[in-house]
């Protein structure tokens, strides 16, 4: 049976390999090689150059030194993936346990309702969030019209972040969905019953039964997040810069393929570790289950 499974699974692998395993064994490649002649592509010879400018620097004189300016890019990245992914948990974990609450027959469209935004364009949404968020958008409007001024939100960190919670919202609700949903709501209301406060119930009783998808939904948010190019793009207006919007500069006015390479491979680095953490951590919600 186990020879008959590695067979069946064996098209589905070979897919794998080919489609991820190929382009990543590029990237490293080209990493390792030279400038291309006029900044096209890559040269024959091979190099950590790529490595070694992510954190050392000459300046004219040929002196070299440390810089950090990269790294705080990447830091800069991590740190506005990890508030989408506090924000969309705080958002997110509440709406799903209030949806696995409802009456069976209004589950399910209620969960249509959180996927709706799938049915339009990345593009086309992002595009709407530039209307809303724009000094003459309603959203200004609105608020003129009731005495209050605030402040520019259209190419800033902030639209960046609504932007991205927006966008990658659903991830974190879907999943804390299903394992909420098979939660015995009955237990809940025991622990009321026997004089828990509802603050109780929910980190000693709720939290623990719904916490492999709360870590799954982390995942599915911060990792898709640290790499995100269009929100910053489109809504912080370049003024937020992520290390996607950097590997995309690399590749193309800076005509610096191994640069952008090696930027590749510092994000793939922070996203197994991630991937790694994220493992350790389903395997102790688990053991807590259990």
């Amino acid at each position: 049976m186990r020879v008959g499974t590695r067979w069946l699974a064996s098209p589905a692998l070979g897919f794998i390999a080919f489609m991820v395993g190929g382009p990543m064994v590029v990237i490293v490649w080209y990493s390792l090689r030279t400038r291309g002649p006029g900044g096209v592509g890559v040269g024959d010879g091979l190099t950590v150059d790529a490595y070694e400018r992510l954190v050392v620097t000459e300046d004219f004189a040929g002196n070299v030194g440390f810089d950090s300016t990269y790294l705080e890019v990447m830091w800069s990245s991590i740190l506005l993936a990890a508030a989408t992914m506090l924000v969309a948990l705080a958002v997110g974990f509440p709406t799903a346990v209030w949806i696995s609450n409802r009456p069976r027959h209004l589950q399910p469209l209620l969960v249509l309702a959180v996927t709706i935004p799938f049915w339009t364009s990345i593009l086309v949404r992002t595009y709407a969030w530039i209307v809303i968020l724009r000094e003459t958008g309603p959203l200004a409007s609105g608020f003129d019209a009731v005495g209050i001024d605030l402040p520019r939100m259209l190419n800033t960190r902030g639209a960046t972040l609504v932007g991205m919670v927006y966008t990658f919202l659903p991830f974190m609700v879907l999943p804390i969905y299903a394992a909420a949903e098979r939660f015995d709501h009955r237990i809940a209301e025991a622990g009321l019953d026997l004089g828990a406060t509802p603050a109780v119930v929910l980190r000693k009783i709720v939290w623990p039964s719904v916490r492999p998808g709360v870590v799954a939904g982390c995942l599915l948010v911060f990792i898709p997040a640290i790499g995100a190019f269009l929100q910053p793009e489109l809504l912080g207006g370049g003024r937020s810069l992520m290390i996607a919007n950097l590997i995309q500069q690399q590749f193309g006015a800076s005509r610096n393929w191994p640069f952008g390479s090696a930027l590749a491979i510092l994000l793939l680095v922070v996203v197994t570790v991630v991937l790694v953490v994220a493992r350790r951590a389903a395997r102790e919600a688990r053991v807590v289950l259990s």
